[in-house]
Formats: structure tokens, C-alpha cells, sequence
């Protein structure tokens, strides 16, 4: 049993002896697994495209501060690990279907992730706030820099979810791009497309400068001694010298090193593409395994290290029992079906920590779990499925470790530029 985040390589030995663990209860007696962290993913009315119809929504509430701030709190007070915040540049989302900008049954409008993580940071304890940023629009610099501000905002609980690549209308939005990705290729496949691989050549480029960035204040730059007058060791600021495919950035960061050193990089990957590129760039991915037995093939094509978490998305529906769920998603699928390649849990409390522990044991750092509604399924979560797997031992005790990498069991990184004047 470990004690934080579980290594890939640890979890690959283990792989062939759990492969088989399938979502069923486990029975009395049955050996621990090993314990894991709890995410929650934020979006809106929740992940179903119809659930802001439902009578548990706010929907007059959902493009507030004070919905977010209410959401954050539940999560944080529930004890998850960290929250990540959906976002995307244009009004249908991030959606290819050709009427999703002009359609009237879905949930529009949406406030921007990095400044409502912000707004959230001081509301909330312990929480990491996680929001999403698209890479293909925003300057690298600009997206640093917020980030860098979230952290000492948040007194280190900061992250980021880097998004490759845009949809049509997110190009026409900013106007300086025309060519771009429209949808996965027929064969379903990245590698197949050149304009989806250029986008992850590029988020890749975002990833590394956003940690260039990050790095280029040492810790101690700021002095000052007001005896002296010196406010700033200036040799401590380091210019970056970045030199890209996409874009170039030759100075250093306008913010300070912040408590975490970097912000906590995320993906979510489904594939090869993307799981290259979270193996090379990100501190932890998101999978979608079909059910614990597929884990095992998804942490082999990761091979991404000891120092790559990866959370198993779940999107769950909770009601006190497995009739009434569902008969509420039966409402859902009729009004707007849902299509998602994640798995879906559509039942009890116990029915949620079942699954939870089948990927525990098969070898994941963590869940995320995207509730099917919002506000009811979070507080379901919080109520119900936390403490139940709590008792089970399923979960990770909050070691009060004070920022979100070190709480995952990440190491803070020294400055690279401090590194290098010391290897000089």
C-alpha cells in the first residue's frame, strides 16, 4: 500500500495479476487495494447535454461566479483532490457538429477557466484548481502568466488542462488562422491527419515554455533590502530564449516564482498521439479505459515514468437506487443523447465505489469522476460516494502536504537556470 500517487512502473508489474478485477463488488476479505485520489470535472449543468432541464439544475445560475464558487466549495469540502474547469473559445464549445453554434437545447455561455479559478482560489482550502486552456489561440506567454498567478493566488494549488488544436469556428473567432483540425480523420486515428499532429506539436511547444516561464525567477530572486536599495537580484531572472516551430519568446516571465515551482500540467488523452504527448509534457493524464481490465494496455502505451499520474475518467450518475438512476437517464437520453467514449456508471453510491475500486486495483494514481449533473451528482459524490469509499480504504487521506503537486506525490523542480549556474 502506498502512501501517495501509484508509479506506472509500479503499477505495470502488478497489471497481469489484476487485469481480470472487473466492476463487481469485491467480497469480504478480498485484499486492499491500493488507495487513490478522487477528482471531479466541472462543466456547467453537468456532462449530460440535458441536464440543465433537470429540476435539481440552476440554469438562470450558470454563467455566475457565485454557481462556480458553490460548486468549488462542495468539491473541496468533499476532500477531492482537485477540480478541473471546462472551457473553449467559441460558443458551441468544442464540439465539430456543424449546427452547434446556432442549436437552442444546449446549455450556452460560459465565464473564462483561468480567471474563475482565480475567483475560486481564495473561496476554497485545499482543493487543485484545474483549468482547461486551449493552445492553439491564446499567447503561450499570456497563459503563463495566469497560470503563475493561480499559484500564489491559490497558495500552490494550481493546474492547468492543455487543449491541442481548435474547431472551425474557435479560427473564425480570432481571425488569424484558417487552416486547422475539422474532427478526427475517417479512420478515427491523429496520426492520420497532419493538422492534428502540427496541434500537438504545438501544445507540446505551450507545455514546454509555460515551464520555461515558470523557471526563469529562481526562488530567491526577489532581495529586498531596503538598507541597499535593491529590490531584485537580476541575475536570478533568467531570459528563456525560446525558439519554436509556432512562436518565440526571448524574456522572462513578469510574475515570480510561484509556491509550486510550475503549475501542474494535465491532458487527456485517448490514444497514441495524445498519450505521447502526455508522457512527454504533462505531470498527469486523464484516460478513458472501457472498464478496469483495459487499464493495463492504456499505463504500457503511456509509459510515461514514475513521476506521470494517471486519473481513469468516470461520468457518474448517483441516485439512491440503481431504478431511480436509471429512470432519470432514460429522461436524459431521450431529450438529448449523450455520446462520450468514458465510462459510464449510472446507479448508487456503491455502484460508483465498486468501480472506483476495480481501477484502484488495476493500477491507476486516481478517478476523476464527470458528474452527469450539476449541482445533484456532485453532491452525491460529496455526500455519499467519498465517505463510502473512504470506509472501504479506497482513498488517499489528505496529508496536508501544502501544494497540489506535492499532495500528488510530485516533486517541486528546482529552476533549470539555477540548476545549470550550479553545474557551471
Amino acid at each position: 500500500m502506498t502512501l501517495r500517487g501509484v508509479s506506472l512502473r509500479h503499477a505495470l508489474s502488478r497489471v497481469a495479476v489484476r487485469a481480470t478485477v472487473s466492476s463487481t463488488r469485491l467480497t469480504e476479505g478480498a485484499p486492499m487495494p491500493d488507495r487513490i485520489h478522487l477528482a471531479v470535472a466541472l462543466d456547467g449543468a453537468g456532462w449530460h447535454p440535458a441536464a440543465w432541464r433537470e429540476p435539481t439544475a440552476r440554469p438562470t445560475e450558470l454563467p455566475s461566479a457565485a454557481y462556480g464558487r458553490a460548486l468549488a466549495r462542495t468539491a473541496d469540502g468533499a476532500g477531492l483532490v482537485l477540480a478541473t474547469i471546462e472551457d473553449a473559445l467559441s460558443l458551441g464549445g468544442r464540439s465539430f457538429e456543424p449546427d452547434a453554434e446556432t442549436r437552442r437545447d444546449r446549455a450556452r455561455g460560459r465565464l473564462d477557466a483561468v480567471l474563475l479559478a482565480s475567483f475560486l482560489a481564495p473561496a476554497t482550502r485545499r482543493i487543485g484548481l484545474v483549468p482547461t486552456a486551449t493552445t492553439t489561440h491564446p499567447e503561450p506567454f499570456h497563459l503563463a502568466t495566469g497560470l503563475q498567478t493561480l499559484d500564489h493566488v491559490s497558495r500552490g494549488r494550481a493546474g492547468v488542462r492543455l487543449v491541442a488544436g481548435s474547431t472551425a469556428q474557435e479560427r473564425r473567432n480570432f481571425g488569424r488562422r484558417t487552416d486547422g483540425p475539422a474532427g478526427l480523420p475517417a479512420s478515427g486515428r491523429v496520426e492520420d491527419d497532419p493538422a492534428l499532429l502540427a496541434a500537438f506539436r504545438e501544445a507540446g511547444e505551450v507545455a514546454d515554455v509555460i515551464r520555461r516561464l515558470a523557471d526563469s525567477w529562481e526562488d530567491d530572486a526577489i532581495v529586498r533590502d531596503l538598507e541597499s536599495g535593491k529590490f531584485l537580484d537580476r541575475e536570478r531572472v533568467h531570459n528563456v530564449e525560446f525558439e519554436g516551430e509556432f512562436f518565440s519568446i526571448t524574456g522572462a516571465s513578469i510574475v515570480p516564482r510561484s509556491p509550486q515551482g510550475q503549475p501542474l500540467i494535465t491532458a487527456l488523452a485517448h490514444q497514441t498521439v495524445p498519450y505521447r504527448f502526455a508522457a512527454e509534457h504533462a505531470d498527469l493524464v486523464f484516460v478513458t479505459p472501457a472498464d478496469a481490465t483495459a487499464v493495463g494496455g492504456i499505463l504500457g502505451d503511456l509509459d510515461g515514468g514514475d513521476d506521470l499520474r494517471v486519473f481513469a475518467d468516470l461520468l457518474v450518475l448517483v441516485e439512491d437506487s440503481r431504478t431511480e438512476a436509471e429512470a432519470v437517464w432514460a429522461r436524459l437520453q431521450e431529450r438529448a443523447p449523450l455520446t462520450t467514449d468514458a465510462r459510464v456508471v449510472v446507479g448508487t453510491s456503491a455502484d460508483v465505489v465498486d468501480e472506483v475500486r476495480a481501477l484502484a486495483a488495476a493500477g491507476v494514481d486516481g478517478v476523476r469522476l464527470r458528474p452527469a449533473r450539476l449541482p445533484a451528482d456532485l453532491d452525491a459524490i460529496a455526500d455519499r460516494v467519498v465517505p463510502a469509499a473512504a470506509a472501504a480504504g479506497i482513498l488517499l487521506p489528505d496529508d496536508g502536504a501544502p501544494t497540489l503537486r506535492e499532495r500528488l506525490g510530485l516533486p517541486r523542480l528546482a529552476s533549470r537556470y539555477a540548476r545549470q549556474e550550479v553545474g557551471a
